[in-house]
């Protein structure tokens, strides 16, 4: 299995997220990196913080999550049940760097709808019996 990267979300609550990272940051990276984690990253966002960690498999992933210290600390979030959210791949809503470009209108789009014709009769739908 190639490596992959995990994600953990903290939104602000009541206290602020950036808090909590203070307060955890430094025992969360120290036991990722001694239980096989091979990179790590934090980023600081309006909503709160993203601590995102890669391991090389899956197994040294779900030990560092069950980890008496990483347990803890995810407790103590801001808001541990509507706040915290933990899960596979990048998080903070990260995508591409650069701007989408705008999408070229399909041919068909262009094409001319006929008119109706004239002969039709239309009933009125909004009239009153």
């Amino acid at each position: 299995m190639a490596a992959d990267w995990w994600s953990i979300e903290i939104l602000n609550a009541r206290t602020s997220a950036a808090r909590w990272r203070d307060a955890h940051a430094e025992s969360l990276i120290e036991s990722a990196v001694t239980n096989g984690a091979l990179s790590w990253e934090w980023y600081a966002h309006s909503w709160g913080v993203v601590f995102e960690v890669r391991f090389g498999e899956e197994r040294q992933w779900e030990s560092w999550r069950g980890l008496p210290g990483t347990v803890a600390a995810l407790d103590a979030a801001p808001d541990p049940v509507n706040g915290l959210l933990v899960h596979r791949g990048h998080g903070g809503a990260s995508g591409d760097r650069s701007p989408r470009r705008p999408r070229i209108t399909p041919s068909a789009g262009a094409v001319v709808l006929p008119e109706p014709e004239t002969g039709e009769s239309l009933v009125e739908v909004t009239a009153l019996p």
